[in-house]
């Protein structure tokens, strides 16, 4: 399924309108995960996610939990709540169910998609709010699996407003628009200057922030490739990729060569 045509100045738009013509170079190498997604990749699964995400009855504006362990789980799962007109909202995945349902009762989330090492505690947290389905990225029991939404007849995906529409709920209650999230990954370029040529190693883990969606975004905006690490950076990762920028604890790039 080739990516319908996104409004201009959304997240969804500079981030993936060169994606599917730089075809399957490597895009985003996950390696806690295990997975290496080429552009074409990741821009069709998001698009047709979406879709199923929308036929299954999202709606523009609705927060949509995102409770996952991996950058690539978290890129995936984000930029389709967002294709979809949702507003995803990244939650730390060390929080225990409790704590998670109070916070998907607070921004009255209706739907959870997480990882399968995360599934049981993401179901207890949906059985405890007013969450109706959880989506997993992987088989789980008592979810839906994400890739069934592939599966789903194509629907159109909505007409997104960039300064007015949001894209993130952070776990400290700001709302980021579109414009938003897009200065954000703007600010994080500003010391670097991403290229294609570039490899970026991240050991961001995943968490209630922005900077992972943000910086994520930027690498694969402006065709480099992006390493994440999760926690930690294991010995001979920067010459294994050829790393030229890294993250810093401080929330920015460092270019190294």
């Amino acid at each position: 399924m080739k990516p319908a045509a996104s409004t201009t100045g959304t997240v969804i738009h500079e981030v993936f309108r060169r994606a599917y013509e730089r075809g399957e170079r490597p895009a985003l190498v996950d390696l806690r995960g295990g997975h290496v997604y080429g552009y074409r990749r990741l821009v069709t699964e998001v698009t047709r996610a979406a879709s199923g995400l929308v036929r299954r009855g999202a709606r523009r504006d609705q927060v949509v939990g995102v409770h996952v362990s991996t950058a690539g789980a978290q890129t995936l799962a984000v930029h389709t709540v967002l294709a979809a007109g949702g507003v995803a909202a990244p939650i730390d995945p060390a929080l225990g169910a409790g704590e998670m349902a109070a916070w998907l009762r607070a921004c009255d989330a209706r739907t959870l998609i997480t990882t399968p090492d995360l599934a049981e505690t993401a179901v207890r947290a949906a059985d405890e709010s007013r969450v109706r389905q959880v989506v997993s990225l992987g088989a789980a029991l008592d979810t839906i699996d994400f890739r069934g939404l592939f599966t789903l007849e194509p629907t159109p995906l909505p007409a997104l407003d960039a300064k007015r529409q949001d894209a993130l709920l952070t776990a400290d209650g700001r709302r980021m628009s579109h414009a938003d999230l897009l200065s954000r990954m703007a600010e994080l370029d500003l010391p670097v200057g991403l290229a294609e040529s570039d490899v970026v190693l991240t050991t961001w883990p995943p968490d209630g922030r922005c900077d992972l969606v943000a910086l994520v975004g930027l690498g694969v905006s402006k065709g480099a490739l992006v390493v994440a690490a999760g926690g930690g950076d294991p010995p001979g990762t920067s010459y294994d990729f050829s790393v030229t920028v890294v993250t810093n604890p401080e929330g920015g790039l460092e270019r190294v060569r």
